[in-house]
């Protein structure tokens, strides 16, 4: 929640990740996207799919902000 509250723009799950490391040391991806998860559940943050980038009508990549 501190990362995505300290920034304005959504952000990726590792970005996310990349700044966590920065502040408490190494983690897992997958840690990082399991707590995305249960946030988005819990409707604290909110998970914007953007399209492919060069498939079209697929979904692309996932990106987190804080819920407003």
């Amino acid at each position: 929640m501190d990362v995505l509250s300290s920034v304005e723009v959504p952000m990726s799950v590792l970005s996310i990740k990349k700044r966590v490391e920065e502040r408490i040391g190494r983690v897992s991806w997958n840690t990082v996207k399991k707590y995305l998860d249960e946030l988005v559940t819990m409707e604290r943050v909110e998970a914007i799919p953007l399209p492919h980038s060069k498939l079209e009508g697929k979904e692309g990549l996932t990106v987190y902000r804080i819920k407003r």
